[in-house]
């Protein structure tokens, strides 16, 4: 039977990608963005697919919203099996630098969102003795890395989520799943130059949001505790456990920097 998927932060990127690829797997579709217009071209998109979904223009610092998403899609479809958590943003630079009033934001939109997605799903999960809920975290909540500090403050605190609630859920046919994705080539770093004052730039490997929709799709069908769409950078988190000092020493070429 196709699986019912919510999406949030589903306009765009990783977001986006994975409502099209899910939508080639024949799944049905309730997203949840911001922007009016661009859930309105990825529901044109997923209609060329063959494929159906419900659209709600929404916020997900506001819960009310989260709530409406997981109503709609369980009146339209008959029930809900997946809460994708995907909505964030970062900024870049020092810490000290970083207004209050922005890191506020945020925790808001990064933290909160996942965490107002997980309050509105997982009651429904817990009725049917079945759910998923997957929370798009970054390699950053597993290994910080120079002046991301408060982004990865807020990635740190899903994956915090997810253990909590993974030990908890256990054997009640709920499963949590937290992805990690490296640096994603999506208009991610364009809304960070815009929301840092600055652009930067940072060394390393990425991967494409198709990449990512992908390692999503396939947690669905066999859901796993953690997925690493990059595999090596699995070994980065396995790094920071064993030589967390020689990992910081590490980690400096990953920093971004300033143009």
């Amino acid at each position: 039977m196709p699986k019912v998927i919510a999406i949030t932060g589903a306009s765009a990127g990783i977001g986006r990608a994975t409502a099209l690829t899910l939508a080639r797997r024949g799944a049905s579709l309730a997203l949840l963005a911001r922007r009016r217009d661009r859930l309105d071209e990825v529901s044109a998109d997923i209609a060329r697919l063959g494929g159906q979904a419900l659209t709600l223009v929404g916020d997900v610092t506001n819960e009310r919203d989260l709530y409406d998403l997981v109503d709609r899609a369980s009146e339209r479809f008959g029930r809900l099996d997946v809460m994708v958590a995907n909505a964030g943003f970062a900024i870049y630079g020092d810490i000290e630098k970083i207004r209050p009033a922005d890191m506020q934001r945020l925790l808001d939109v990064n933290y909160m969102g996942t965490y107002h997605a997980a309050r509105a799903a997982l009651p429904v999960f817990r009725r049917q003795a079945a759910g998923h809920l997957i929370i798009i975290s970054s390699i950053v909540g597993k290994r910080g890395v120079p002046f991301m500090g408060a982004y990865a403050a807020t990635k740190f605190a899903q994956d915090g989520l997810a253990q909590s609630l993974r030990a908890q859920l256990d054997g009640t046919g709920v499963d949590i799943t937290v992805v990690f994705p490296i640096s994603t080539n999506t208009e991610f770093f364009s809304v960070m130059t815009r929301e840092s004052g600055h652009a930067t730039r940072a060394d390393g490997p990425r991967q494409s949001a198709e990449t990512v929709a992908e390692a999503i799709a396939q947690a669905i069908d066999r859901p796993v505790p953690e997925v690493f769409p990059y595999r090596r950078s699995r070994g980065l988190a396995l790094l920071n456990v064993l030589a967390p000092g020689f990992c910081d020493r590490l980690v400096k070429r990953w920093g971004r920097k300033p143009i």
